[in-house]
C-alpha cells in the first residue's frame, strides 16, 4: 500500500474525466458562481449518502462516479476562487489543465503531510464517514459563503475545497480496492 501512488492514480482517472469533458464542453464552469458551484458539490455529496443509505440507485452510476465529481468540482472550486467567475469561458484546454494539475498536485501535498501527521488513519475509517465528512466541509463553504468570508477563526474557502478532494480521493482508493477484492 503506498498511498502516494494510490492517490496520484486516483487523480489520473479524475483527470482523464475531466480532460475529456473540457473536450465536449469546454470550461463551460468558468460561469459558476461560487454558491452553484458549492451547490453542485452538495448534490454530488448528497446524492453518495442517498446511495449508501438506500442501497439502491435508479440511474445507472454509482458512488464511484460521484466521488470522481467530487474531486473534479473541488478543484473547479480552487480555481474559481483563484480567478473569480466570469460570463463566458474565458480559458481555453491548455489552460484549464495547466490550473487543475497545479491544483491538484496541491491536494497531493497537502494530503501527504496530513497523512503523516494522522499515519495513514484514513485507511481505517469507513468510506461512509468521508461522505459525512465531505458534506460537513460543503455545509461550512455555505456558512462562510454567507458571511462573505468574514470568518473569526475559521479555514477558508480553499482549505476546504481541498479537504474534500482529499476525503474524496479516499473513498476512490477505498472502493477501488473493494471492487478488487470481489472480482
Amino acid at each position: 500500500m503506498n498511498t502516494k501512488q494510490e492517490f496520484e492514480t486516483a487523480m489520473d482517472t479524475c483527470r482523464t474525466l475531466f480532460e475529456k469533458k473540457l473536450h465536449d464542453y469546454g470550461a463551460s464552469w468558468r460561469i459558476l458562481r461560487p454558491s452553484s458551484l458549492t451547490d453542485q458539490l452538495f448534490i454530488k455529496a448528497k446524492r453518495i449518502r442517498s446511495l449508501e443509505i438506500k442501497k439502491i440507485s435508479l440511474v445507472d452510476e454509482g458512488i464511484l462516479p460521484e466521488f470522481i465529481a467530487l474531486i473534479n468540482y473541488g478543484i473547479v472550486g480552487l480555481i474559481q476562487l483563484e480567478k473569480g467567475f466570469a460570463d463566458s469561458v474565458d480559458i481555453d484546454v491548455n489552460e484549464a489543465m495547466a490550473l487543475y494539475d497545479r491544483h491538484a498536485k496541491e491536494a497531493l501535498e497537502l494530503m501527504l503531510r496530513k497523512n503523516h501527521d494522522y499515519d495513514e488513519a484514513w485507511r481505517n475509517m469507513r468510506v461512509s464517514s468521508y461522505t459525512d465528512f465531505i458534506l460537513t466541509k460543503i455545509q461550512r463553504v455555505k456558512e462562510i459563503e454567507d458571511l462573505d468570508g468574514d470568518t473569526l477563526v475559521s479555514e477558508g474557502i480553499d482549505a476546504n475545497y481541498m479537504d474534500i478532494i482529499n476525503y474524496a480521493v479516499f473513498g476512490v482508493i477505498k472502493i477501488n480496492e473493494q471492487q478488487q477484492k470481489t472480482a
